[in-house]
């Protein structure tokens, strides 16, 4: 049995995971009431991930900042502006489809009595009050913002440390990051469930009525992944940078694709930062940020179904509107973290740029959670793929800089 375990570990994960994926959707499509257990293996695996998650980024992010040197430059400067740019961009991409792809929509009253954000306001200041909530219920709650937030100000407070407490936190840092590899080992089962269960419940027959929103809203994604991001890479980097982004996409967008949760792929991209060789001290603050700011597929869902709303309703829209619709998508997909609902929850402040009244863009959001089975995914991935993504060309660029080869361990 020993034997047959090392065997299994020695391939690739990726060709794992594609494995349980193929068993996942054989047994949902032959005998899904009899392996409906096979569910539950996904949800443990999302569970495990999202539990581990944020005491991981706790100990993470204290222990780097504790030992982080004077003088050691960390990148998060030219990461925060990545982030910024590829969010704002993917939120233009999916205006200017909206215009040569204009979508109507059959609108729908199931929104689950859910309550939208009175405003841009309302996002900043729930994103602020998590800043300063409870370190406990904060990690209780997988509040990253108020996580990452006592984190930086306790490693900061400890740098005058003694070192015996320092590699404390160090020790501490390494066994809950040998718990992350443990679990993403388990990745393979944990999927095989979650694409069961998707196929085996919800299937896709809902989704045909769509098909033409998720021809735009999927196409934006994917032209952003490999389109536009690449080009920001590029730029920064100057060297062929479709290596790097593959990597990114197939060692963290595929899990983020089916865990369709960003906090639960920190661990995940935490790895793969590892595995790239990208320093510590960066990747263990700009990953969790990364998690709750970096939101070019939430940018992308904004714009995307608030247009299909306008178009539906025959509003005209010039193209300053739109720009600054672009913006507002950028500014409300970055506080997407920390409003119950995500991007969904954010589309009728989006719409009030329009005029559009609260109950029809409530509406919209019910269209929003009929497609959420490939849109949520889908957004997810690239959000989540392009933290790391993001990371690595801010180092990289560095490296560059210095006159220095750059080496893509993909």
């Amino acid at each position: 049995m020993s034997n047959l375990i090392n065997k299994w570990n020695q391939v690739s994960l990726v060709k794992r995971i594609l494995l349980g994926m193929m068993i996942g959707i054989i047994l949902a499509l032959t005998i899904p009431d009899a392996a409906q257990w096979v569910s539950i293996f996904g949800s443990l695996f999302v569970g495990a991930l999202k539990a581990v998650a944020p005491i991981l980024v706790l100990f993470l992010v204290m222990s780097a900042i504790s030992k982080h040197r004077s003088g050691h430059q960390t990148n998060m400067k030219s990461i925060i502006v990545l982030y910024g740019l590829g969010t704002f961009l993917a939120g233009l991409v999916a205006v200017v489809a909206s215009f040569l792809f204009p979508v109507t929509l059959r609108l729908t009253t199931s929104t689950q009595d859910l309550t939208p954000p009175g405003g841009i306001l309302e996002v900043l200041e729930k994103i602020l009050f998590n800043i300063v909530a409870n370190p406990i219920d904060a990690l209780i709650s997988a509040n990253y913002i108020g996580i990452l937030a006592w984190a930086l100000l306790l490693g900061i407070t400890l740098r005058n440390a003694a070192d015996s407490t320092k590699n404390m936190l160090s020790n501490f840092s390494d066994a809950i990051s040998q718990l992350v590899k443990w679990v993403i080992n388990l990745a393979p089962i944990g999927i095989m469930g979650l694409v069961f269960d998707a196929i085996a419940t919800s299937g896709l027959s809902t989704l045909l009525d769509y098909g033409k929103l998720l021809l735009v809203l999927l196409g934006c994604m994917v032209f952003v992944a490999i389109v536009v991001n690449p080009i920001i890479v590029f730029l920064y980097i100057r060297k062929n940078p479709y290596p790097l982004v593959f990597k990114c996409l197939k060692e963290s967008g595929i899990t983020a694709f089916f865990t369709r949760s960003s906090a639960a792929n920190i661990p995940v991209n935490m790895s793969l930062c590892e595995k790239l060789g990208l320093d510590e001290d960066t990747y263990s603050v700009s990953i969790p940020l990364g998690a709750t700011i970096n939101m070019a597929g939430a940018a992308v869902t904004i714009s995307v179904l608030t247009l299909a709303a306008v178009n539906t309703l025959g509003i005209q829209v010039d193209m300053g509107t739109a720009l600054i619709l672009s913006v507002l998508a950028a500014v409300s997909a970055a506080g997407a973290s920390g409003v119950a609902g995500g991007s969904l929850l954010l589309i009728p402040l989006a719409c009030s740029l329009f005029g559009i009244s609260n109950e029809i863009a409530m509406q919209v959001v019910g269209v929003g959670f009929i497609i959420g089975v490939l849109q949520d995914s889908c957004e997810t991935a690239l959000n989540s793929s392009s933290d790391v993504l993001f990371t690595a060309t801010a180092e990289y660029a560095k490296t560059r800089k210095e006159g220095k080869e750059i080496i893509i361990n993909a």
